[in-house]
């Protein structure tokens, strides 16, 4: 039977993992992200756990390996905020790992600032970090296929726009900082995804890659750990009776990354592990192609 190699990209107030066969999954040291890793892991998978924190990727690596049974996962440093770091990673792990199977891009943050690279924080982590990071995993995803790269949304995209004036003033999908302004430049970062999901599949036709956005749920986990301690006690009684634990929100993502058969509905969009339809702007291909072209140039792509 095949090792299937993941890579896995979490965050810890931003989760990071990627998965492969090796899996790799963006955000895989907390929340979904790490529950993710362990089931994948579990499976029999070579999970690469990328993380912006040496020292809590450190610690996620040895709890996946306790949760899972498994010795087969290691963790590799990644900043999704940087494009420098983003390239780092990718050429060790493509001199390291001779297999990529599925790209699990995880990791996700809700707040305002500044990347290393002066991009809006949740468009260059959300965002561009896992597109250049994608762009340069592509080739090896190609080679081992038939492979998949799921990236974790949110229902909030519904209530995403994208202004290009704003992403070409300012390289950010808003400036404003109260409670409502910063929910819309999270629920535009995740539109974002889905359009970028879109795109690809577009790319991808003809090859033995596929790709799926997802939405895993509320989830009562770390990623809005940067808000208001007021509003986090506010939402706490809430999340205990409406909220999915992490267990329960990781299933679409595995679904995504494991299900026979989805092959035909790659670029679609998933919620509950099941295929959605989704609202025009989700779907526009004039604006998911504009933010490609606009992320290529962001990343010196072209």
């Amino acid at each position: 039977m095949q090792l299937i190699r993941c890579c896995l990209t979490f965050e810890l107030f931003k989760v990071d993992f990627w998965v492969f066969k090796c899996f790799s999954p963006p955000g895989s040291n907390t929340g979904i992200g790490k529950v993710t890793a362990v089931d994948l892991a579990r499976r029999g998978a070579r999970v690469v756990l990328a993380c912006r924190s040496k020292e809590r990727g450190e610690a996620a690596l040895v709890d996946v390996k306790r949760e899972s049974g498994s010795d087969n996962v290691v963790f590799m440093q990644l900043d999704l905020g940087s494009l420098t770091s983003v390239r780092t990673f990718a050429e060790t792990f493509l001199k390291t790992e001779a297999r990529l199977d599925i790209l699990i891009n995880n990791a996700g943050v809700y707040m305002q600032g500044r990347t290393a690279d002066g991009l809006g924080m949740m468009f260059g982590v959300n965002h561009i970090g896992h597109f250049l990071l994608t762009h340069l995993l592509l080739e090896r995803l190609k080679r081992c296929g038939p492979s998949r790269v799921v990236n974790v949304s949110s229902t909030a995209h519904n209530f995403g726009k994208i202004d290009f004036d704003c992403l070409n003033t300012h390289k950010a999908l808003g400036l404003g900082t109260s409670f409502m302004e910063v929910l819309q430049v999270y629920s535009d970062s995740k539109l974002c995804n889905v359009l970028f999901t879109h795109e690809l599949a577009k790319k991808l036709q003809g090859t033995d890659v596929t790709c799926y956005s997802l939405h895993p749920g509320a989830i009562n986990t770390e990623l809005a750990r940067n808000t208001s301690s007021v509003l986090q006690m506010c939402l706490k009684p809430f999340t205990a009776f409406f909220f999915k634990n992490p267990v329960q929100g990781a299933q679409t993502t595995l679904h995504c990354a494991l299900q026979e058969g989805l092959e035909p509905l790659s670029g679609r969009y998933f919620s509950n592990c099941t295929v959605r339809n989704v609202y025009a702007k989700a779907k526009d291909d004039a604006a998911a192609k504009k933010l490609w072209e606009f992320s290529e140039r962001v990343c010196g792509l072209v």
